[in-house]
């Protein structure tokens, strides 16, 4: 059985935004690795569209980022929409009955699902579908924006923390 895992960069203030800062060499490369070792992830249309980035290629992109459109053209995405009418390769578009597509995906899949996206995460994880939260705190102050919990809150018990780099910390949570 599959577990599903929100995992994302933020700010020390609690802020996500991809354009805001973006992490060192050593972090894309956990990245890079992390999404080789992926079942699949499941996004947001929103998040969905962000990362339609890696799905051609761009000239001036060095060796870690042709390997992460690689690793990230290579896994199963499930693209969460009402909006979208079609997804790009290796994509399925999810419009109805969202909560048993995901918990189908956890049932017939083994390893780790990732979420991707604050308002899918905060949807699913009200639903009792999210394992695990792995926060990528960087050591900077964005002052607002998009909040990496998106909802409620969930009541979260931490399990680990490790650095990642010189100056990324995750904290992983599970639900307590």
């Amino acid at each position: 059985m599959a577990r599903l895992v929100f995992a994302l960069n933020q700010s020390l203030d609690g802020y996500v935004d991809h354009m805001a800062f973006a992490p060192d060499p050593v972090v894309f490369r956990h990245f890079i690795d992390d999404v080789r070792g992926l079942a699949g992830t499941v996004y947001g249309r929103r998040m969905y569209e962000v990362m339609r980035y890696w799905d051609e290629d761009h000239s001036e992109w060095d060796e870690a980022e042709r390997d992460y459109a690689a690793a990230w053209r290579s896994q199963p995405k499930w693209v969460v929409s009402r909006s979208l009418k079609s997804v790009g390769p290796n994509a399925t578009l999810v419009k109805d009955d969202v909560e048993a597509a995901i918990r189908g995906l956890k049932t017939q899949l083994d390893g780790e699902i990732e979420v991707s996206g604050p308002e899918l995460a905060a949807g699913l994880a009200e639903l009792g579908l999210v394992d695990e939260y792995r926060l990528y705190l960087h050591p900077v102050v964005l002052g607002g924006g998009k909040p990496f919990f998106a909802g409620p809150r969930p009541r979260l018990r931490l399990v680990a923390s490790d650095r990642i780099g010189e100056e990324v910390i995750r904290l992983t949570y599970v639900p307590a």
